[in-house]
C-alpha cells in the first residue's frame, strides 16, 4: 500500500473559477477537471457547509474517472458574503448550485451532497427536478438536519435540536473572539491524527491532505460559520414523494452531525432508494474515501 505522502503527491489541485449567482453573489467555483481530460460523467457536489475540495481525496485523483463541480459557501473560501446577511439559507445555496451548472453548461446531472450538502441537494431536486438524474447522500439528511444530530447517543429530535441550535448561537457570538486563536492553531498529520482518535472523527485514510482541509476549513470566520449553521437549521424536511429518480444514501455508524436511523428512514420513504451503512463517523469522504468513492461509480452506473 502507498504511503500517504505517496498518495498526496498523486492528487491533483483543484482549478477555481470566479462566478455570479443570481442574487449578486460572487462565487468561487472549483472543478477537478480544468482540461477536459477526465472520461467520465460530470456530478455536482454540494458540499459540506464551509467545507472544501481537500476533503475528497478520492476525488482530486486524477484517475477518479469522475469530473466534479462544485463551489464555496457563502463567505468561504473566496466567495463573497452576500450584501444581505440573511440571503444564507438552503434556498440561496440551491440558487449557486443552479449557477454553477449553467456557468458550466450542465443541464443535467446526478448530484452528490454532503452533511449540510444533502439539504441543498435534496431541494435543489424537489425545486427543479428536471436538472438532476440521481441523488447520492454521504452523511447527511434531506432537511431538519439539527434534530438528527447527536443520533448514536439516541437523544430525542427536539433535544437534540434544541441543543445543538442553542450551541451555534452561542458560538456565532463567541465565534468572533475565538477565531484569532483557532487561525493559529497548529494544524499537521500529529493534531490530525489526534482529532481522528477523539471519537468525533475516526483515522483518515491521509492526514496531511486532511490537515490542509481542516486548515483551509478554519480560514473562515467562527462567528460566520455559526451564522450560516443557524441559517441553514432552518431548513425543513423537503418531500420525497415527489422526488422519482434514484438516489443512494451513505451513512455512519457513529455520526453524531447526521444520525444514520435518520439517513435510513428517509431511504425508505423514497420510491428507488439504496442505504448503505459504513462503520465510521460523519467524515466518511476521508475516512474512507475508495469506498465510498466505489459506491459512487456503481451509482453513477444506475443512474446511467
Amino acid at each position: 500500500m502507498p504511503t500517504s505522502a505517496a498518495r498526496t503527491a498523486t492528487v491533483a489541485s483543484p482549478a477555481f473559477r470566479d462566478i455570479l449567482s443570481d442574487d449578486g453573489t460572487h462565487l468561487r467555483a472549483w472543478t477537478n477537471d480544468p482540461d477536459g481530460l477526465i472520461d467520465g460523467p460530470t456530478v455536482v457536489l454540494c458540499n459540506g457547509l464551509g467545507t472544501n475540495a481537500w476533503c475528497w481525496p478520492a476525488l482530486l485523483d486524477p484517475n477518479c474517472g469522475v469530473r466534479i463541480v462544485s463551489w464555496n459557501h457563502r463567505g468561504v473560501g473566496g466567495s463573497e458574503r452576500p450584501v444581505d446577511p440573511s440571503h444564507v439559507e438552503i434556498e440561496h445555496f440551491v440558487q449557486d448550485g443552479l449557477s454553477v451548472m449553467d456557468h458550466f453548461g450542465i443541464d443535467r446531472a446526478t448530484l452528490m451532497g454532503w452533511s449540510m450538502g444533502v439539504n441543498t441537494m435534496f431541494e435543489l431536486a424537489f425545486r427543479h427536478p428536471e436538472r438532476v438524474a440521481g441523488l447520492f447522500a454521504v452523511a447527511g439528511v434531506p432537511g431538519d438536519t439539527f434534530a438528527t444530530m447527536l443520533g448514536p447517543l439516541h437523544v430525542p429530535h427536539a433535544v437534540a435540536r434544541a441543543l445543538t441550535v442553542n450551541l451555534s448561537r452561542v458560538m456565532s457570538v463567541a465565534g468572533k473572539a475565538l477565531t484569532p486563536v483557532a487561525r493559529r492553531l497548529p494544524i499537521g498529520p500529529r493534531v490530525v491524527a489526534a482529532i481522528s482518535h477523539s471519537g468525533f472523527m475516526l483515522p483518515v485514510r491521509d492526514p496531511e491532505l486532511a490537515a490542509i482541509g481542516i486548515k483551509e476549513f478554519l480560514t473562515t470566520p467562527l462567528d460566520w460559520y455559526f451564522h450560516l449553521a443557524l441559517s441553514t437549521s432552518r431548513h425543513a424536511r423537503v418531500s420525497l414523494s415527489t422526488i422519482q429518480v434514484p438516489a443512494m444514501f451513505v451513512a455512519a455508524t457513529w455520526d453524531v452531525l447526521a444520525g444514520a436511523r435518520d439517513m435510513a428512514s428517509a431511504a425508505a420513504r423514497m420510491s428507488d432508494a439504496d442505504y448503505v451503512e459504513l462503520r465510521g463517523s460523519h467524515f466518511l469522504p476521508m475516512e474512507k474515501p475508495d469506498v465510498v468513492h466505489r459506491l459512487l461509480l456503481e451509482f453513477l452506473d444506475k443512474v446511467g
